[in-house]
């Protein structure tokens, strides 16, 4: 039974554990880049069903900026900008 509810508690885990990481690293990069605390609208990561590190990838919402912005981190760690949206205009 214990291994019965390791086994998904440590996916869970591991999945949660790359996201978050993801998510930091993300906000690091656009705090580093100028952006204030206050512009940013919204950070959040999730799976996008891709291979190897863009499968957790983070959407950033700026404030004043109409686009969705989507990050990931590659094997070097280096957070790279892999597409944007257009979408409502955020306030």
């Amino acid at each position: 039974i214990i291994v019965i509810l390791l086994i998904p508690t440590t996916i869970w885990g591991y999945i949660s554990f790359k996201k978050n990481s993801v998510e930091d690293s993300v906000h690091d990069y656009l705090i580093d880049s100028g952006k204030q605390e206050s512009d940013i609208v919204e950070l959040e990561p999730f799976v996008a069903n891709l291979s190897g590190n863009k499968n957790y990838m983070v959407s950033v919402k700026i404030k004043g900026d109409e686009k969705t912005y989507f990050y990931y981190k590659n094997e070097s760690g280096d957070v790279i900008l892999e597409s944007t949206k257009t979408g409502d205009h955020v306030e």
